[in-house]
């Protein structure tokens, strides 16, 4: 009897032990008594009731990623390529997420690789390489509110690669080339052409400082000549100047003398023996010269009669 007793001692300490559960961080679990849905444990300490209550799932609230493997899409002018997605989703009513669909993982993918069939079938080639965001936007969107009927939030829907068939690669990488091709000529020649306006900027700048220095050389060349001109034509006037003022001088002293006419007609005299003197042919003797010849010819007769005498 002791040991039934011990035995069963244990049996209840064993049940109470496995009564008690926590929940971590970041976890739900869902409870279930006599196979209906009771509860949601959320973090914390719980005791279930024995044999009655059990723990129907264990859910993790946090953020997971779902990385599908690459799907054949059809464009919609019939080009053939494979897109591999990313779907990140988080899991919000533990309750839906456990009795709202048996697989969810498997419906997510399923789902995700009809509405990435339905998107780029809409799209042609070009869109599809060139519209990641706008499908990324329109996938999130959908998945988003089918998923919800099952607890599950899709926070993100990324495009991982866009594979398109080894022709297409083929065309898009020659078209590739022809246009770095394309783009290095016209940068070469925009570089050719800034050059040459560069140089002829150059040379326009050279000769209008070329010009300018000549304007500049011929304005000072003509000041220099039009100075020395002022200043012969003022040294010729301060000459005419003094000689009038020494003439006017040598008059006022001639007038201040009061000198006879008999001085005046010798001073007329000496200057006609110096003109005389000089190689004219022709001289015009004035009157009053004349009548001082006549004087000193009388004068010479007078002279010799007074020698015979």
């Amino acid at each position: 009897m002791e040991y039934v007793g011990i035995g069963i001692i244990a049996i209840v300490v064993i049940l109470i032990i496995s009564s008690i559960k926590v929940v971590p961080q970041a976890h739900s679990y869902v409870i279930e008594r006599l196979g209906a849905f009771q509860t949601s444990w959320s973090v914390g300490l719980h005791i279930k009731i024995p044999l009655i209550d059990k723990v129907a799932r264990r859910v993790s609230l946090k953020e997971q990623v779902l990385d599908f493997p690459p799907q054949p899409v059809i464009t919609k002018d019939n080009v053939t390529m494979r897109i591999d997605t990313v779907v990140y989703y988080q899991i919000t009513d533990p309750k839906a997420y456990a009795y709202g669909i048996v697989n969810p993982l498997s419906a997510i993918e399923n789902l995700t690789a009809t509405t990435l069939r339905n998107i780029i079938g809409d799209l042609e080639l070009d869109e599809t390489l060139t519209s990641r965001e706008l499908i990324n936007t329109k996938m999130r969107s959908i998945l988003d509110e089918a998923t919800d009927p099952w607890g599950i939030k899709v926070n993100r829907v990324e495009l991982k690669n866009i594979i398109p068939p080894a022709e297409i690669q083929d065309a898009m990488e020659r078209q590739m080339k022809a246009e770095r091709g394309r783009r290095e000529a016209i940068l070469r020649a925009e570089g050719e052409k800034k050059s040459a306006i560069l140089v002829a900027e150059g040379r326009k700048e050279s000769a209008i400082l070329e010009a300018e220095a000549q304007k500049a050389a011929a304005i000072l060349r003509a000041e220099a000549k039009k100075e020395a001109a002022i200043r012969e034509a003022e040294g010729e006037a301060e000459a005419i100047l003094k000689v009038q003022t020494a003439t006017a001088e040598g008059i006022k002293k001639i007038n201040e003398s009061k000198p006879s006419s008999q001085v005046i007609s010798i001073k007329s005299l000496e200057a006609f023996a110096k003109a005389a003197d000089g190689k004219a042919t022709k001289i015009i003797i004035p009157s009053e010269i004349q009548g001082l010849a006549g004087l000193a010819k009388s004068v010479v007769e007078i002279a010799k009669d007074d020698k015979v005498d």
